[in-house]
């Protein structure tokens, strides 16, 4: 699913549809950050250096691999990105902001063709 948004991002780039633009980049940096490392706290602080507190040496010393996000993983965090500008256009509705509320519903309606799949 990723491989299409990223395809259909780069056609909304080439016909500069906005509106489909501004969603797939949404959706796409929400699966970029859910595949993020998780920061522990708790691990010990590697000094590598005097001069950078907490640095590490070496080459590759400091990447982590990030996390593999399953089908379910991806659909999911679509629907909560679909949920929040359909929740958001709801309260642009209420402040009488009829033009950014139909914005974020036509994007939440762009992210919705693939979650229809």
């Amino acid at each position: 699913m990723r491989a299409q948004l990223r395809a259909d991002l780069t056609a909304a780039l080439k016909t500069r549809d906005r509106i489909a633009m501004a969603a797939l980049r949404s959706a796409l940096s929400a699966l970029e950050n859910a595949e993020a490392v998780v920061v522990d706290d708790t691990a010990p602080i590697v000094v590598g250096t005097e001069h950078v507190a907490g640095g590490a040496v070496g080459l590759g010393a400091a990447e982590a691999t990030r996390r593999e996000l399953t089908d379910a993983d991806v659909r999911a965090i679509l629907q909560d990105e679909v949920r929040q500008r359909a929740e958001a256009a709801d309260e642009y509705a209420a402040l009488d902001r009829a033009d950014a509320a139909e914005r974020l519903r036509a994007e939440a309606a762009v992210l919705t063709r693939y979650l229809e799949t």
